[in-house]
């Protein structure tokens, strides 16, 4: 028995008439098993397809009916509804018929591949075998296929041969800026700032854990029931973090934070409304001047973003150590040395902390260190470093306002281990701090700097800042998109003099009292 089409091009359950191709069939899917389980077991998880897995189909949207008598819930007929369940029973059908054609090739693909041929093929040569065997088990389908159908099955299986299976469709969609994998069945994706469910599915749980582990497995990382937990990064920069069974208890949890092939750019940022040319004119003058500046925000906010734009500014000449647990940052500058967090492996020996990279950096002859995030101890040391001749370094932080994001600094250096007294803390970060940018993720989507404040000092046992430029929101339009203002408060900063004696005056205009064009 096997799929078939119908005179009326429907698919069902029948005979091809090509009953002695039956034990042909039997015997290459077992010929795959063997092979997949011996000797493919020994080739590089990015050249050899898992056994039995397969790329995603599309899910249809369910659609609920109240009964055979009862209206349903968008008041269609019942007769209306009974047809859509029909068109729903009959997609169901073409994905299942899809789905296992599509393992049907897949297994009989790993048979025809010769282990000692592909370790000496080159990736794009071995790239285009396959792509030959897909296209020729396809011809031999050929009643079963039409054009579209053969075209996607190839696509299909290189990608879950060579590439990321199910995610590599959304990952060619430049639009999607995070997907959400909340298990095989349900993913999630974000657009223009907006989440919507994706028709992407994974085959089961195991076919997703086994995606997983091939991503984390090419950056050095591992991640089973004894380490559940897993960063890392995709080759593209985009960041990603995972969570499988047992901690996850209904399917691996995946999130994804996509960036683009190229690093968004200062004027980029203008012209998505996210600042304005005069708060960007002052940002590049600090970054110029070796200022040290916190950026602030929170999840998926746009720190990194930021990060990387102002890192334009940075002078090609200067050394800039970058310090991350999942490399991605993608500075601008052609002298970067970066460096990456490690955890402890499965014997709980070898871990690398932040902490470890900040103090290393320092024999490393920086001229500027960033660190990607600060979360505990090594602000303690970010701090000294800033305050001994590393001025211009740059870290991000979680907070929800500058003033959160100095309460939180105060915190984590608590955590480095040492008993200092708060006004030795404060003290310290207000000499050592002097610009604190806040991004911020409104209703709606849209990524605003909502405020650039500047440290002035201490006032007794506080830290004394001021606020600069603010964005001011109004209210939501007929989308529920955050509109509002940017706004100067007419403060002229206590760094214009380091600006310029640094050579990167700025005219005074910039910061009088007004309401700023975008």
């Amino acid at each position: 028995m096997a799929w078939v089409r119908g005179s009326n091009g429907k698919r069902r359950r029948g005979f091809l008439g090509l009953a002695a191709k039956e034990p042909q069939a039997a015997e290459e899917r077992s010929t795959a098993d063997a092979l997949a389980g011996s000797q493919l077991a020994e080739l590089p998880p990015e050249a050899v397809p898992e056994p039995g897995s397969a790329a995603g189909v599309s899910e249809p949207e369910p659609r609920g009916t109240n009964g055979p008598a009862a209206e349903t819930d968008d008041g269609m007929h019942p007769a209306a509804s009974s047809a859509g369940s029909a068109a729903n029973s009959h997609d169901e059908e073409v994905d299942e018929w899809f789905l296992q054609l599509k393992r049907e090739l897949h297994q009989q693909i790993v048979a025809k591949l010769n282990p000692g041929v592909i370790r000496s093929m080159k990736p794009e040569q071995l790239r285009d075998e396959v792509r030959r065997q897909t296209e020729h088990l396809c011809q031999e389908r050929a009643e079963l296929l039409n054009v579209a159908e053969r075209e996607r099955l190839v696509t299909e299986v290189l990608d879950e041969t060579f590439g990321l299976g199910p995610l590599e469709q959304l990952l060619r969609d430049p639009d999607i800026s995070d997907i959400l994998i909340n298990g095989p069945k349900s993913i999630y994706i974000e657009k223009k700032g907006r989440l919507t469910k994706s028709p992407v599915v994974f085959l089961d749980e195991r076919h997703l854990v086994q995606i997983v582990q091939r991503i984390v497995g090419k950056v050095g990382r591992r991640i089973d029931e004894t380490s559940p937990l897993c960063d890392a990064r995709l080759e593209d920069g985009s960041r990603l973090n995972a969570v499988i069974h047992p901690i996850a208890l209904d399917g691996a949890l995946v999130s994804i934070r996509r960036f683009g092939n190229k690093p968004l750019r200062a004027e980029t940022l203008i012209q998505n409304q996210s600042i304005t040319k005069a708060m960007l004119q002052f940002l590049a003058a600090c970054v110029q001047a070796r200022l040290n500046v916190v950026i602030s925000g929170g999840t998926g906010s746009g720190k990194t973003t930021l990060l990387n734009a102002l890192s334009r500014y940075i002078p090609a000449d200067e050394r800039v150590v970058t310090i991350e647990d999942a490399a991605e940052l993608r500075l601008q500058q052609p002298h970067v040395v970066r460096m990456e967090t490690r955890p402890a492996n499965i014997e709980g020996q070898g871990e690398i902390t932040t902490r470890d990279l900040v103090k290393n950096a320092l024999r490393m002859r920086p001229e500027r260190i960033i660190v990607g995030e600060c979360r505990g101890g090594e602000a303690l040391d970010m701090l000294q470093a800033m305050n001994t001749g590393h001025d211009g370094s740059m870290t991000t932080i979680h907070a929800n306002t500058p003033r959160d994001a100095i309460s939180r600094m105060e915190m984590m250096v608590g955590m480095a281990g040492f008993e200092l007294p708060i006004w030795v803390i404060r003290k310290q970060v207000s000499s050592t701090i002097n610009i604190v940018v806040q991004a911020s993720r409104l209703i709606g989507g849209p990524r605003k700097i909502v405020k650039i404040s500047e440290i002035t000092g201490m006032e007794g046992d506080v830290i004394s800042m001021q606020d600069l430029f603010e964005f001011q929101q109004t209210g939501l339009d007929e989308n529920r998109v955050a509109q509002g203002q940017f706004v100067a408060h007419g403060v002229r900063p206590a760094c214009l003099a380091k600006l310029r004696a640094c050579g990167v005056p700025l005219p005074v205009e910039i910061f009088e009292r007004r309401v700023m064009e975008v």
